[in-house]
């Protein structure tokens, strides 16, 4: 029986945010290939997290700095690790590495934080993105864990030439694996809402995502005021998960601009709003809360770093643009402009069909990870890089652990 274990800093919360979505497309991946599942976290599940149980995985509390885990990896022996970001493989890897050391190990990145990071402190200093920035201490710990996995995924084809053609990884232990969502059919678009059955601006987001936060304010103070000065009776509903009492201070009613909080579903929501407003400043990987819309026939309007790597040479679902003025113009624009708006919508579903519906990105998957464990020991020695980190990681993470085991156990 193919296995594959889980190792996830959180549970998958697939309502809550991309993340989630991301892992429980990957989790039907496997399943769909025979795999058995099981899902591993140090952390406790909420009232949001995912029913793994109904799908037929096993899922497994574990403690960080504790050999119990060296026990349950000798029990279970999977033949695949994954693991859910870097943080998660620099806890669990090393020990993973010297317990199973035939299982390979895979790191989805879900974005690239250090390029995230890079753009955060980029944006707070008023100031592009420098080469060096990409050289951080966050830039570092994540290389350093994706070259001690045999596979590294890669969700945005834009982090994919920065990997690869700034930082010159080798492509043999990266896999590009973009968003996969389920072709919408004739009827499907059919059943949509029509433009004049929509009404009023929706923005949504985990509100924990640093992105997503600074989006909002930048909503609240520089770009809703001049959309509502042209479309005085329009409102914004600001949707999201985990909203703060901070959050919640941003609503004011008489402009028009309210927190809604979490969505019970992001389609019913989205489905009923007229345009999607999502001007991220900062950011990696590809936006949930854009192909959310797509799929809802919701046209957006964001910005470069929004878009980024979502529609290729194919014309945008609405409009990019990077500054205030401009991005609230197109916004007033479209949701006036039905003919527009329904060329828009079409445009959306255009990018769908062509870079987010394709399975053929799952069987290459499937069919690589077959291949590595078939040459492991060649695919690893072609890693030297890895293969070196790994030796240094096992040393010191290891010494590291083990004084925290022996400290915990004194106390």
């Amino acid at each position: 029986m193919k296995s594959i274990l889980i190792i996830g800093k959180v549970w998958p919360e697939s309502a809550s945010s991309a993340a989630g979505s991301r892992m429980m497309r990957l989790i039907s991946v496997f399943l769909k290939a025979g795999y058995t599942v099981s899902f591993a976290s140090t952390a406790n599940t909420s009232q949001f997290s995912d029913d793994l149980h109904k799908l037929g995985i096993t899922s497994f509390n574990i403690t960080l700095n504790n050999s119990s885990f060296d026990v349950f990896m000798k029990e279970h022996a999977p033949q695949l690790v994954l693991f859910d970001r870097f943080t998660s493989e620099e806890q669990f890897g090393w020990r993973v590495a010297a317990v199973c050391p035939n299982a390979v190990r895979i790191l989805d990145t879900e974005d690239l934080h250090f390029l995230r990071a890079a753009r955060q402190t980029a944006l707070k200093e008023k100031r592009n993105v420098l080469p060096g920035d990409l050289q951080s201490d966050i830039a570092k710990r994540e290389l350093a864990s994706m070259y001690r996995c045999d596979l590294s995924l890669i969700i945005s084809s834009f982090e994919m030439k920065v990997v690869k053609e700034q930082l010159n990884m080798d492509a043999s232990i990266l896999h590009y694996l973009p968003f996969i969502v389920e072709d919408i059919s004739v009827e499907q678009k059919k059943a949509l809402a029509p433009f004049d059955a929509r009404q009023h601006f929706i923005s949504i987001g985990n509100f924990l995502h640093e992105p997503n936060w600074d989006a909002l304010v930048y909503l609240k103070t520089d770009i809703w005021p001049r959309i509502r000065k042209q479309l005085p009776k329009a409102e914004l509903h600001n949707y999201g998960a985990y909203p703060s009492q901070k959050v919640f201070e941003l609503t004011n009613a008489k402009e028009g601009f309210i927190i809604k909080g979490r969505a019970e579903t992001v389609q019913t929501v989205m489905q009923q709003a007229r345009l999607c407003l999502a001007p991220l400043r900062f950011g990696a990987g590809i936006k949930g809360k854009l192909v959310d819309a797509m799929l809802a026939g919701t046209p957006s309007i964001t910005t470069a770093i929004g878009a980024e790597a979502m529609q290729n040479d194919l014309p945008w679902g609405g409009a990019v643009k990077n500054t205030s003025q401009a991005f609230a113009e197109a916004a007033v624009h479209l949701y006036q402009s039905q003919a527009d708006w329904q060329q828009a919508q079409k445009n959306g579903f255009r990018i769908l069909q062509d870079n987010f519906t394709n399975t053929v990105h799952e069987k290459e998957l499937i069919d690589l990870i077959t291949l590595i464990q078939s040459n492991l020991q060649a695919h690893r020695t072609a890693n030297f890089t890895g293969a070196m980190l790994m030796h240094h990681t096992l040393q010191s993470t290891r010494y590291m652990a083990l004084w925290i085991e022996e400290k915990n156990k004194s106390h």
